[in-house]
């Protein structure tokens, strides 16, 4: 599996993720900048994403839903605000009602994703989400945030050996 530790910190409110993948560096950017590539594993597998807009370009709007099995959909946003392709790129990530507008009383991450060549050919990818405070973490993690993340991250060696 991609992933190689998942860490949770209250103190700092934050969620690291670190995970290796079988591709080079650039093969898992354009995923990230694709859309129907990425909506292949944003989310679990349980709950795939569609993704309504999406754009790796700093300001812009990136927004989703994700479909669980009973049909019911949950809808977040990202915005975008830095990119340094193929290496990182850093956003806000926040939850949306059914309109796919923000929600404002659900917790927002303000996350930098980083990627490296790891030296074989593949990446290792670091994944930090950082929390205004610590409940929201906390919310976040009793909600499955950090094995949805896990699951989806999983997700990411097989579709991209497809």
């Amino acid at each position: 599996m991609p992933v190689t530790g998942v860490t949770t910190d209250l103190d700092t409110r934050t969620l690291t993720i670190e995970a290796s993948f079988a591709a080079p560096v650039q093969r898992v950017w354009d995923l990230y900048a694709d859309p129907r590539q990425l909506e292949r594993v944003w989310g679990p597998p349980t709950f795939p994403a569609t993704f309504v807009e999406h754009s790796l370009e700093v300001g812009s709007r990136s927004s989703y839903y994700m479909t669980g099995p009973d049909g019911e959909k949950f809808g977040g946003w990202w915005r975008i605000t830095v990119v340094d392709e193929p290496h990182s790129f850093a956003f806000d990530d926040g939850f949306a009602d059914a309109d796919l507008n923000d929600a404002p009383d659900m917790p927002v991450s303000h996350n930098v994703y980083r990627f490296e060549a790891d030296g074989d050919g593949g990446t290792r990818a670091h994944y930090v989400g950082v929390y205004d405070t610590a409940e929201d973490l906390q919310k976040v993690l009793e909600m499955g945030m950090a094995e949805g993340a896990t699951e989806s991250i999983n997700q990411i060696d097989a579709f991209l050996a497809g």
